[in-house]
């Protein structure tokens, strides 16, 4: 009876010793593992399985009496140990691969003409094909980590200096799943070509990269620009406005520019701004798709029908693919919903023709001889030969020290386009001024559309002569003639002898 009692005894230690021999042991730690975190996570996945198969044994023995509650804590204990590191493993190699990108980044013009980027972002952190065999797909935990998403992707676009040209400033995607790009379309706040994109996502992974924009393929057309569209011009006169020329086409074919609604009267042209060279065909090339033109009016002396004062003209300067369809479009008189109908690039410029006065002043003599006692007298006309009427024209005379002076009318109200105008003045020296040469300074100036005018000056030289001594004169007469007849009568005697 002792032995049979002692019999379950030994039988239960033994069962205790197999089940301590097969506990599964936490897996040694290399090193290597946070180098190499697939190889980690693949041993960190074997040890989580063993370490599950042999809790769910522990726990059918627990079921049948053979073993403790308290071995079946330690595996249990085991087994939340095992599940941590996979977890830690898991997530290592799933933060460690996630990767976005950027797809496209295309430059495009909006319709009220300010310039934006679509931005397409992608996730390319999908996992690689060993990563997924290694990991059972359908694995709950692994799902649950949602390894084919990136969360809180920060995106914006710099320039060289680091600063931020965008808006938004930083635009934010909550969830980024491989093999769904999504767009985002910035508003540029300074023009450029090529940006900086900056990145940041997952558990604070960044990225910057230089992208060189992509143009919308879809405009086809070379969109244009003008900082100086709206100018105003003098008659006789040029202007010039400044085009900045922005290729979004593929093409390489040259573009012709054509002016369309301007006055026939109106000669005009393109140049190059760097070299002043005459334009009328560009051509883009792949490493430049900004160019820059200057169109130069000429407007002529005097106002036609066509051609009014102080109206505005609205015209077109146009940016045509030279395919020979549109060779006479220049001559053409369009809409700008006509212009829209060609779907190329325009923009619209605005000229207004001024005129301004222009104020000719004649004199008959500018040289007067006086006596000591006498006084200048003095005539001048005064022409508008300009194209705009002036007003307040003054004559101003600046004559030597002490002089009197005297103008009429030293002040002109109006003067008309063509009409002249008499002004006349007086000048005299005061008493005791010495013989000799004085000179009169005559300015002129007046008002043309608020704008002064000034005519050229004029230098009146006078004269001031001493007053003549007729015995003197006279004295000095008969003694040259003495003289003259004294020599005379001495070379007849002295011929005689």
């Amino acid at each position: 009876m002792r032995f049979l009692s002692i019999r379950p005894l030994f039988l239960a230690l033994a069962i205790l010793s197999m089940v301590h021999t097969a506990l599964p042991q936490s897996p040694m730690f290399n090193q290597r593992d946070d180098k190499y975190r697939l190889l980690g996570l693949k041993r960190a996945k074997e040890s989580y399985d063993l370490a599950k198969k042999e809790f769910e044994r522990q726990a059918m023995l627990r079921d049948k009496q053979l073993i403790s509650e308290l071995e079946l804590d330690r595996s249990r204990a085991q087994l939340a140990d095992a599940e941590v590191n996979y977890q830690q493993s898991l997530l290592a190699v799933l933060f460690e691969s996630q990767y976005v990108t950027v797809q496209r980044a295309i430059k495009y013009q909006a319709r009220d003409g300010m310039k934006h980027v679509r931005l397409t972002l992608a996730n390319a952190s999908g996992g690689t094909e060993e990563f997924q065999k290694l990991v059972n797909m359908e694995d709950k935990l692994f799902r649950s980590l949602q390894p084919d998403v990136v969360g809180y992707v920060y995106a914006g676009l710099l320039n060289n200096d680091n600063t931020i040209i965008s808006k938004p400033y930083e635009a934010k995607i909550e969830r980024l799943r491989h093999g769904e790009p999504q767009e985002i379309d910035f508003l540029l706040l300074q023009d450029l070509d090529a940006v900086t994109v900056n990145l940041a996502y997952g558990n604070g992974t960044t990225r910057s990269m230089k992208i060189f924009l992509q143009k919308d393929a879809k405009e086809n057309k070379v969109l244009v620009q003008s900082d100086q569209f709206s100018q105003e011009a003098e008659l006789g006169k040029t202007a010039t406005f400044d085009l900045r020329l922005e290729q979004f086409s593929l093409t390489s074919r040259p573009f012709s520019l054509e002016v369309v609604n301007l006055p026939g009267q109106i000669t005009r042209w393109f140049r190059d701004p760097a070299n002043e060279a005459r334009l009328t065909q560009i051509r883009f090339n792949e490493n430049t798709n900004t160019r820059h033109a200057s169109l130069v009016v000429s407007l002529p002396d005097r106002p036609t029908d066509e051609l009014k004062m102080d109206a505005s003209i609205s015209f077109y300067v146009l940016v045509i693919p030279s395919d020979g369809n549109n060779k006479n479009i220049s001559q053409a008189s369009l809409t700008e919903g006509d212009i829209e109908k060609l779907a190329v690039g325009y923009v619209k410029l605005e000229l207004v023709p001024r005129g301004k006065g222009r104020l000719l002043v004649r004199a008959q003599q500018l040289y007067s001889a006086i006596k000591a006692d006498g006084k200048v007298e003095m005539s001048l006309e005064l022409v508008n030969e300009g194209t705009e009427k002036l007003d307040n024209i003054e004559v101003k005379i600046d004559p030597p020290m002490n002089w009197t002076k005297k103008i009429d009318p030293a002040i002109i109200p109006a003067l008309a386009v063509g009409e002249e105008r008499r002004v006349t003045f007086e000048c005299s020296p005061p008493a005791g001024t010495s013989v000799g040469r004085y000179e009169i300074r005559i300015r002129t100036s007046a008002l043309s559309a608020t704008q002064p005018v000034n005519a050229e000056d004029k230098t009146v030289t006078v004269e001031i002569q001493a007053d003549a001594n007729v015995f003197g004169t006279l004295v000095i007469v008969v003694l040259i003639l003495g003289l003259v007849g004294g020599i005379v009568m001495f070379g007849i005697r002295l011929s005689k002898r």
